[in-house]
């Protein structure tokens, strides 16, 4: 019914949509050191008070929550909506080749710049999809607000603030993910575990062992000193752990010993088969080595045992589970050091519905126990699930359909998103299939047409649930 004036009304509004996005573009909103009333800095402080601005003068009612957040709310109506999107952003780094960061520039289709599509282009989607249903004084029984937070990219402390405020509304979606809809998120246990061992003299043997950095992250590198062995060796079971694996090896001669190096291919930590472990294919190499039979070297040797190259799985970590909606386990084990009779690592594990600490943590603590290795307790953070068949749910995909013509099911995800502790949370927009956005990389983007066609699916979503 209302289908035409709103497409008609997000077309004319191209032209200030953009400058919109581009004046929250051009404010380097990654977190800084706290200041009075900034609790992440000065950058994502001056992007809430921008999007508070524009907010107020499209006839919003707004909120500061001590620039954790801003709201807008449409009306002063009970609220059956909260869209949830954020405005602080990842660093950049200076190989940016269509344009600078933070100078957004229109290319061919699409505008560029951090937070194009994470998460401020989104943002301004779902504040002109409220903005088309209030001026074009469409007539709704409940209101929406639009909650933009400021600490997303480094744990939504920002929705802690909030919440301890406010209740979670009925329905709630963020669009900070992909098309069409994300009901599933799954869980995460991502322990850190440590022990020791008798640092003895037999040789060869490991000295010291190296890689990872963040834990959500696939290593692309590993280290390790091994002496008492001859370059010769070491090089033929570097071709042969290469051949299984695909991680290249180097190999340099030192005082106290040769230093591996091996080089692999990073990937997201929900993602670890589109990766080359390093950690774990040098794991491999040095399983195959004849080194002596120390407390040190069954450490090695059973982590590699625990954490196999190819098993990104769970597997041999005892934790493995596949579920129909929610997918199967993985497993990345992201940073290791072993080094003066120390042990610390941790792994990334992301879980489906049906993880519990009892057939996942439990197990997984069991069997580095039987290395002698010591697991943090109760880290694993709980699966998200929305019903795929709930009204909520049924009503977005009913949009997105109209839309793109597309007939949809909910998905799932191994990442975790902001609605993630949200009862009644799920994920919305706005990537597209087979689009890649540069999302958390160099020269990101969003296609114009996407970001005019979520607003329009917006507020079609929001005509239907408050209406």
């Amino acid at each position: 019914m209302y289908k035409e004036k709103i497409d008609a009304y997000i077309d004319s509004k191209r032209d200030e949509i953009l400058g919109d996005l581009m004046t929250l573009v051009r404010i380097n909103s990654q977190r800084g050191e706290p200041k009075e009333g900034m609790p992440y800095g000065e950058g994502p402080a001056l992007a809430l008070r921008a999007a508070r601005e524009m907010m107020d003068r499209y006839g919003l009612i707004t909120k500061n929550y001590d620039n954790y957040v801003v709201t807008g709310d449409l009306s002063e109506s009970p609220k059956e909506l909260d869209i949830l999107a954020h405005l602080d952003v990842v660093p950049a780094s200076a190989e940016w080749t269509v344009t600078k960061p933070f100078e957004p520039r229109i290319l061919d289709g699409r505008i560029y710049g951090r937070g194009t599509i994470d998460d401020k282009g989104p943002a301004v989607a779902a504040l002109y999809a409220i903005r088309a249903v209030k001026e074009l004084n469409i007539p709704l029984k409940k209101s929406v607000r639009l909650i933009l937070g400021s600490d997303e990219e480094c744990g939504s402390s920002d929705l802690v603030h909030y919440y301890a405020k406010e209740e979670e509304a009925p329905c709630t979606f963020t669009p900070d993910a992909e098309f069409p809809v994300i009901n599933i998120e799954k869980g995460r246990m991502a322990p850190e575990f440590y022990g020791e061992f008798s640092q003895e003299e037999a040789l060869p043997k490991v000295v010291w062992f190296k890689s990872g950095d963040k834990v959500n992250v696939v290593p692309q590198k590993a280290e390790a000193l091994v002496c008492g062995l001859e370059m010769k060796t070491l090089e033929e079971k570097g071709r042969e752990t290469t051949l299984s694996t695909g991680v290249s090896f180097l190999f340099e001669a030192q005082e106290q010993g040769i230093l591996i190096t091996a080089r692999g291919r990073a990937a997201h930590a929900s993602t670890p088969e589109e990766g080359q472990n390093a950690l774990t294919a040098l794991l491999r190499l040095i399983s195959s080595l004849p080194l002596a039979d120390t407390q040190g070297s069954q450490i090695l040797w059973g982590l590699d045992k625990i954490f196999p190259y190819e098993d990104t799985r769970g597997k041999n970590l005892g934790i493995f589970r596949q579920e129909e909606n929610s997918g199967s386990v993985t497993v990345c084990f992201s940073i290791l050091e072993y080094v003066s009779g120390k042990v610390r690592g941790q792994f990334d594990s992301r879980l489906p519905i049906g993880c519990t600490e009892e057939n996942t943590e439990k197990k997984a603590a069991a069997q580095l126990e039987n290395l002698g290795l010591k697991m943090e307790e109760h880290s694993l953070k709980a699966p998200h699930c929305v019903p795929g068949d709930s009204e909520f749910v049924k009503t977005l995909l009913s949009s997105y359909e109209r839309y793109t013509g597309i007939k949809a099911e909910p998905i799932s995800t191994g990442g975790g998103t902001y609605v993630h502790d949200l009862k009644r949370g799920v994920a919305f927009g706005c990537g597209m299939e087979g689009v890649d956005n540069h999302m958390h990389g160099d020269d990101e983007f969003i296609e114009i047409d996407t970001l005019l066609m979520s607003a329009k699916i917006f507020a079609d979503a929001i005509v239907k649930l408050c209406g």
